[in-house]
């Protein structure tokens, strides 16, 4: 009887040992169809009230009590797993999941669950696909991310068809761009009309306004996280698109079945082909060209490797007389290695180049602009899943910069002989997930960047202009170091399952600066960095936010406001020139700025009609002592109104219709108050900064997509489109001159760029 007391006691303690035991179940969910790894996949266990999400590698990682689980696998447009699992120790489970051709049409794609919007932390978030933008009509019927984004709440537009955008106030230099965690300087083709990112290489975009995570920095206003696809690891194929100034392909497949993958996507334009057919024109030089290439390489279980890279050129020509041309280069190489089934780690080496080249003149005496900034960063990322409600993220960044001013050649003879600079940017960084009960989650980390100035060059100090010391640096010497601590933030509060509350503060440092002459993006914006003279720009961000959806989240709705205070902020002085200047830091100013606004949204995610309605309003303002007699002054992205809305129709299984329009408060320029005359030429007197405006900017865009398939089961689309529908000449440029006849009057000639502009793009599978 004792012995049978005994075995019956330590089983009871064996079972309840095991009831009270914890493992991990962890791997990597992909596409069946592909093996692309899927970012914010939903993996979570039935009756328990554990879950979580695949991070940017597609890796999870669950802890749940020992015993039987129904694991549920989900992501939206695919149909959900279900997989039975016995935890009596740490299990490795990858998962694949197959896509629901019954899916409904997508605009804005978004991760988990349908109600994602009021479960998620992080407040002012938007995640796009390509898929999600291909029915959006765009200039020239070249689907572009940022152009979609710039539709968006809270986004706004850099000017008519360019690919620069301002963020909550910020201006475009305070946008961290990454391709694969490498930074994009200059992020536009074709003057601003087109951007570098080609929508056939890409597999996931998010854009971060402001209250970003700690593992990010660098930038105030937000960041624009851009991931290129991996390729199939299953079989190969292609896609290609021919339009009427561009062409586009790409090709993917497996290095190794299950394995390996790799993807090559390119894209030109032949403008510069059609040129030559003119004997007027056949000297003259108009293309862009780019390539994206990724390959991937699963070396076991544990082990995975990345390699991406990018190259962007454009060439504008006029003869012999001018000549442009700039490019991006980038280079990402990435480990991932799974430590435990709780840490997972990503290792990134990465490069960066962007440089311009600028020539004009005679072929006797031709004068030469040329300017570079060029990156080599190492990057350390650590994700520990804790336990089921904290996720911790830690690391360090180390970058080291080159940046070549613009220096001017004529001839042999070098003006100014202007100095490049170095200096290391570094960072420390941790940031905690914390779900503190089922309702509300709080996500919170701090960031420590350090900017040093490395010798090499000779640093000057100014006072409006006039130089007060000065600080010789030799090469190998260190110098001045900015150490900033950044803070951030952010709150969730469900109050229900279709509403919720969300709130953060974000404090960011920019050490990096743009300098640009023009309200688009120019291959002649120049970028510096901190020295002696030029201090880190700061800003502390305050929002919050109000979710609700309604009919099964088929419609979700949100209202956003924000206050951001600035400091550091950079403008001219009056009459600056950036280009000839012996240094560009005598033409500057330093002054305080704020941005505050409220952002609202309303969107449709399912159905045959899809869309939403977003309206901005926001005020954006600087005060810098020597500019508006030292008042507060609009900023050159301040914009009271922006409207955008956005439809799709699912007319039939073959036809989908779409439109947008779009309205803005005209932006902010300086017109003259008054002119005098000495001898034969009028001089205009200009007094606020920024205080008049250009006309309200409004148009009115419509698309119309075929997708049929052929007999061999291969995709083909057409896709027309007419940008500008109704011929809304808006303002580009002003221009103010004395009248031909009378030099008392003066006219305005006003420049419009785009009026009607159809495009026809054939897009096909292989």
């Amino acid at each position: 009887m004792h012995k049978i007391a005994l075995n019956l006691l330590l089983l009871c303690c064996t079972t309840l040992s095991l009831a009270q035991s914890r493992f991990t179940v962890n791997g990597t969910v992909t596409d069946k169809k592909n093996g692309e790894t899927m970012i914010g996949a939903t993996v979570y266990a039935l009756g328990n009230a554990s879950g979580t999400a695949t991070n940017a590698y597609g890796f999870y990682s669950l802890t749940l009590p020992a015993g039987t689980h129904q694991l549920v696998f989900r992501m939206v447009g695919y149909q959900n797993d279900t997989v039975t699992i016995n935890l009596t120790a740490n299990v490795k489970l990858n998962h694949a999941l197959a896509d629901n051709s019954t899916a409904l049409t997508e605009v804005v794609v978004t991760s988990k669950k349908d109600n994602d919007n009021i479960r998620e932390a992080r407040i002012g978030v938007e995640k796009l696909t390509p898929a999600s933008v291909a029915k959006i009509p765009v200039i020239f019927g070249e689907k572009d991310i940022i152009k979609t984004i710039q539709l968006l709440p809270g986004v706004k537009s850099a000017g008519e068809g360019g690919a620069g955008f301002f963020v909550r106030g910020g201006a475009a230099d305070q946008n961290l761009i990454l391709l694969d965690e490498a930074p994009v300087y200059n992020a536009s083709h074709l003057l601003g009309f087109f951007s570098t990112f080609n929508s056939d290489a890409l597999k996931d975009v998010t854009l971060i306004k402001g209250n970003s995570p700690a593992q990010y920095g660098g930038r105030l206003s937000s960041v624009l996280d851009v991931k290129m696809k991996d390729g199939s690891n299953q079989k190969f194929n292609g896609s290609a698109g021919i339009g009427l100034i561009s062409s586009r392909a790409s090709f993917e497949g497996p290095i190794a079945k299950d394995r390996g993958s790799f993807i090559i996507s390119a894209r030109r334009t032949y403008v510069d082909m059609f040129l030559k057919l003119s004997e007027e024109d056949k000297d003259n030089k108009l293309y862009f060209y780019d390539l994206n290439a990724k390959a991937s390489y699963r070396i076991n279980d544990k082990n995975r490797i990345f390699f991406s890279g990018y190259m962007g050129q454009d060439v504008l020509g006029f003869g012999k007389t001018f000549l442009v041309d700039w490019g991006n280069r980038t280079a990402t190489l990435r480990w991932n290695y799974e430590i435990s089934p709780k840490l997972f780690s990503n290792t990134s080496f990465i490069y960066s180049n962007y440089n311009y080249k600028m020539n004009f003149g005679s072929t006797s005496k031709t004068t030469e602009l040329r300017s570079k900034i060029q990156d080599v960063n190492l990057k350390e990322e650590m994700t520990w899943y804790l336990n089921t409600k904290n996720t911790i993220k830690f690391g360090f960044n180390v970058i080291k910069h080159n940046l070549i001013p613009t220096r001017t050649t004529t001839g042999n003879t070098v003006t100014g002989n202007k100095k490049g600079r170095s200096a290391y940017e570094n960072a420390l960084f941790v940031n905690r997930t914390w779900l503190v009960t089922d309702r509300l989650t709080i996500d919170h980390g701090v960031r420590f960047s350090f900017y040093t100035l490395l010798g090499g060059d000779t640093y000057r100090m100014y006072n409006n202009g006039i130089q007060t010391d000065s600080v010789v640096l030799a090469s190998g010497k260190t110098g001045k170091t900015y150490i900033n601590p950044e803070p951030r933030v952010q709150f969730n509060y469900t109050i229900n399952d279709v509403s919720a509350i969300k709130g953060g503060y974000a404090r960011n440092s920019q050490h990096l600066h743009l300098l640009s002459n023009s309200t688009s993006s120019s291959p002649t914006d120049q970028w510096f960095g901190d020295s002696y003279n030029v201090k880190p720009e700061v800003s502390d961000q305050f929002s919050l936010g109000y979710s609700r959806n309604f009919n099964n989240s088929k419609y979700q709705t949100s209202v956003e406001v924000y206050y951001k205070d600035m400091k550091n902020q950079i403008d001219y002085k009056d009459g600056a020139d950036i280009n000839t200047s012996r240094d560009v830091e005598s033409e500057l100013l330093f002054g305080k700025g704020r941005a505050y606004g409220a952002e609202f949204l309303v969107k449709k995610t399912q159905g045959r009609f899809t869309g939403w309605v977003g309206y901005t309003l926001s005020k954006t303002e600087r005060q810098i002592n020597g500019i508006n007699n030292n008042r507060w002054y609009n900023a050159r992205q301040d914009r009271t109104h922006d409207i955008s809305v956005v439809g799709v129709y699912d007319l039939s299984a073959k036809w989908s219709l779409s439109g947008l329009f779009v309205y803005g408060t005209g932006n902010p320029v300086t017109y003259p108050k008054g002119k005098y005359q000495i001898g034969d030429k009028s001089v205009f007197i200009y007094t606020d900064r920024n205080g008049d405006r250009l006309p309200a900017y409004h148009r009115m865009d419509l698309g119309a997509t075929y997708t049929k398939k052929t007999k061999r089961g291969r995709e083909v689309s057409w896709n027309f489109s007419l940008y500008n529908a109704y011929g809304r000449a808006n303002a580009y440029t002003t221009i103010f001159e004395d009248h031909e006849t009378d030099k008392s009057r003066t006219v305005i000639k006003q420049t419009s760029l785009f009026r009607f502009v159809p495009s026809v793009t054939y897009n096909f599978k292989f």
